[in-house]
């Protein structure tokens, strides 16, 4: 089983060694291999600290201890969209992969946008290698792909998928 809760700075390592397993394992999450654990631990920081201010919140599924899977939820939207949030930062470690964390986390975050008065959600993910059929899964609506959107972490573009869930 997995406990999740929010993540504090005190998570700072675990997040910053995950974010490092993902890039270098070629997940498209911003980031370009070979990323260095200190650029890690700064976007981080930054996160850690925007989720202080109430900004976003960072989840974590843990798994005796060690961090299996993260998302965030960012609520700090324009004011002109105040029912809006958006899902980023998906990861979960490889040796958790299958197991349902990244389920938990996705659905907590779901219902903790329901709890700030989000009424919709939007995030976006690899066309290669994202996770588009968890969050078909999760019944996530496809509403397009933009090709050649970014570029992966080892090089060459890669498209995005763009996703919508009405809360």
């Amino acid at each position: 089983m997995f406990e999740i809760r929010a993540l504090t700075l005190a998570d700072l390592d675990a997040l910053a060694a995950l974010l490092v397993e993902t890039v270098d394992g070629g997940g498209s999450v911003s980031f370009m291999a070979p990323l260095a654990l200190e650029d890690a631990r700064s976007f981080w920081r930054k996160s850690l600290e925007a989720a202080s201010r109430g900004e976003r919140v960072v989840l974590g599924a843990f798994a005796d201890g060690e961090l299996a899977s993260t998302v965030t939820l960012h609520l700090d939207c324009p004011p002109n969209q105040p029912h809006r949030g958006e899902i980023a930062k998906m990861m979960t470690a490889t040796a958790h992969r299958g197991r349902g964390a990244a389920s938990l986390v996705l659905s907590c975050a779901e219902d903790i946008a329901r709890e700030a008065g989000r009424t919709l959600l939007v995030l976006d993910t690899a066309s290669e290698g994202g996770a588009s059929g968890l969050y078909e899964r999760h019944g996530w609506i496809y509403a397009g792909e933009i090709p050649d959107y970014a570029l992966k972490p080892h090089g060459g573009l890669v498209g995005t998928r763009l996703y919508y869930k009405r809360l």
